[in-house]
């Protein structure tokens, strides 16, 4: 049994998910009524948040040209079976089907070629899109303008709310978040006086996250959080789980 002053020093190590199963369930215990750790572990998470964004590396742009280029040449192999030698009739008969067979593997060959051309096409825009986001946060989360707000939330959970008003754009880091239920999301909104606006989706599988906020903080006082139907609603269809002003 960890003792309570031995829990105050396992921020860190909770942060980094860096806890034996039995320690992180005590600590979670203690992290419930400890305003103290609460506070340090959102700041620790929000830390190393930023120093993992700084050292990623994009993959080389080469890369996807190199794998769309090796597409279509790379063959499948098929089982190998040894048959009896057939007829004369039935090697023109063979013939035949073997010439329509061909005819029919180059169309759907082609027609693979295109499905897989299209499929990298579409995985090369996600990844672009999901790399654009990335930078967004780090910018964000290293802006020299940043300000930020720590704050506690239900079942011994804690977040950050960061913004930059000069890049006009807001995060949101939480660490100890419960997994919503299945079929569920957690979805922030922005509070424009009283008016819900969409501000994105969290990951429903990990407990410590950042999250670049969609769209402007501007004329928002508050961000809220409610669990939604998974894919996010156009409005709140729940009661709030939380709702943190925005920092000044």
């Amino acid at each position: 049994m960890t003792t309570t002053a031995d829990l105050h020093t396992l921020t860190g190590a909770y942060a980094l998910h860096a806890l034996p199963d039995q320690e992180r369930a005590e600590f979670e215990e203690h992290l419930a009524d400890c305003a103290a750790c609460a506070d340090e572990v959102a700041e620790l998470a929000a830390a190393a948040v930023r120093l993992g964004l700084a050292v990623a590396a994009p993959p080389h742009p080469a890369m996807k040209a190199r794998v769309v280029a090796r597409v279509p040449a790379v063959r499948q192999d098929v089982p190998r079976v040894r048959l009896p030698a057939p007829s004369r009739a039935l090697t023109r008969r063979l013939g035949h089907w073997t010439l329509a067979a061909c005819v029919a593997a180059a169309a759907g060959l082609a027609g693979t070629t295109v499905w897989q051309h299209t499929r990298a096409d579409d995985a090369g825009r996600r990844e672009s899109a999901a790399r654009q986001r990335a930078d967004d946060l780090a910018a964000v989360l290293s802006a020299p303008d940043v300000t930020s707000r720590h704050v506690r939330l239900a079942d011994g959970a804690a977040g950050t709310l960061l913004v930059s008003r000069r890049r006009d754009q807001g995060a949101f880091v939480a660490s100890g978040m419960a997994v919503p239920p299945r079929g569920k999301v957690y979805q922030l909104w922005f509070d424009d006086s009283g008016t819900m606006r969409p501000a994105g989706l969290m990951d429903s599988h990990r407990v410590t996250q950042a999250v670049l906020l969609d769209g402007s903080p501007g004329g928002a006082s508050a961000v809220g959080i409610t669990v939604e139907p998974a894919g996010g609603s156009a409005r709140p269809t729940s009661a709030p789980v939380a709702l943190m002003e925005l920092p000044v």
